[in-house]
């Protein structure tokens, strides 16, 4: 064979390699731990699949696993992820407690403003001053929810005394700690567990967002709402995290990593925080057959200096762990304040 006829089998052969790549196919399996019909799966996470499928001319799809369908636990989302065992994972960092220490900062009391604002706000804040901690996983976004509510079985909540002693669910281990320091008994578990754990009088009531209540028919399991004044922070957030098998995306063709990176960061964080307000106001409506009441800013005055030393504690505490915790606090409010607007 001639050395043009070499040089011209390899330019095909590599041809041809370069167009199998191109018209690789792939399907993500996607992991969450709400049912399929909550508003993080309708407007937030199909959307997402759509809107990568569109782009990739179909050859990127997403198959959703609601209701940890793949198994598992919510606590194991992040492991199944760096794992291996699906693609792609939705959930609260908050779930693993103490796997993220810097990041916990943003769940503190009366932190956040605006879920979108406080969304991008995260996504920046990861990437300045904990990056480490999402070392092994692909990060597609980070973002926040709206304000959190407290749902109520026998009596609504306008005093800090209404909280003595009742026994009150909360998602992470500051918002356990801000319960107790309002007097109430803190009960920690995922959202799945709720229903059961109200319709069983486990507790007495569970502080969540609106845009969940639907998702396990807390609406039907409470009576009251107590909402804290909206024009002042939310008495708590959590954090979450939308991210990648590192090894998957990695194993993609340039122009489908191209539709991932087009698809993740900042931009996707303040769309998701966006997008959770939204889903409050749907959420909302569901309790309409109920009381709902809001805590004045005189008696708010009361939990945010209960909450005071919730977050002079988480400062003490990653500090005496070699972080500089005062620094993270500053540079986590400044962030916020740039990107959250008032409420």
């Amino acid at each position: 064979m001639s050395i043009l006829s070499k040089s011209f089998l390899a330019t095909a052969l590599c041809a041809g390699l370069a167009t199998g790549a191109s018209a690789q196919e792939v399907t993500l399996k996607v992991h969450h731990f709400l049912p399929s019909g909550s508003y993080a799966q309708t407007m937030f996470i199909q959307p997402w699949c759509d809107k990568i499928a569109k782009e990739s001319a179909n050859r990127m799809k997403c198959q959703i696993y609601p209701s940890m369908q793949l198994g598992g636990t919510p606590p194991q989302l992040i492991d199944q992820v760096r794992d291996g065992v699906v693609d792609v994972i939705w959930t609260l960092t908050g779930y693993t407690p103490g796997r993220f220490p810097l990041v916990e900062v943003f769940e503190l009391p009366f932190m956040m403003q605006s879920p979108e604002g406080t969304s991008k706000a995260l996504w920046d804040y990861v990437g300045q001053y904990a990056p480490h901690e999402f070392k092994d996983l692909h990060p597609l976004a980070f973002h926040v929810h709206g304000d959190g509510v407290f749902h109520m079985v026998n009596k609504p909540i306008n005093t800090m005394a209404d909280l003595k002693g009742l026994k009150v669910r909360a998602p992470t281990r500051q918002t356990n700690k801000l319960l107790a320091a309002l007097g109430a008994t803190p009960v920690a578990m995922p959202v799945p567990q709720v229903g059961e754990a109200l319709a069983k009088h486990v507790i007495d009531g569970a502080l969540v967002p609106y845009e969940v209540v639907p998702s396990v028919k807390i609406q039907e399991l409470v009576k009251f709402h107590s909402e804290t004044d909206p024009t002042e922070p939310a008495i708590y957030t959590s954090t979450f995290v939308f991210a990648m098998n590192k090894a998957k995306y990695d194993s993609l063709p340039a122009d489908l990593k191209k539709v991932i990176d087009d698809n993740s960061g900042q931009a996707l964080s303040g769309q998701i925080g966006k997008t959770f307000l939204q889903a409050d106001a749907e959420g909302k409506k569901t309790t309409a057959k109920n009381t709902t009441n809001v805590i004045g800013k005189v008696e708010l005055e009361k939990f945010r200096a209960a909450g005071q030393t919730v977050t002079d504690a988480w400062v003490s505490d990653i500090t005496a762990k070699g972080a500089n915790g005062k620094q993270l606090l500053d540079g986590a409010r400044a962030l916020i304040a740039k990107y959250s607007s008032a409420k």
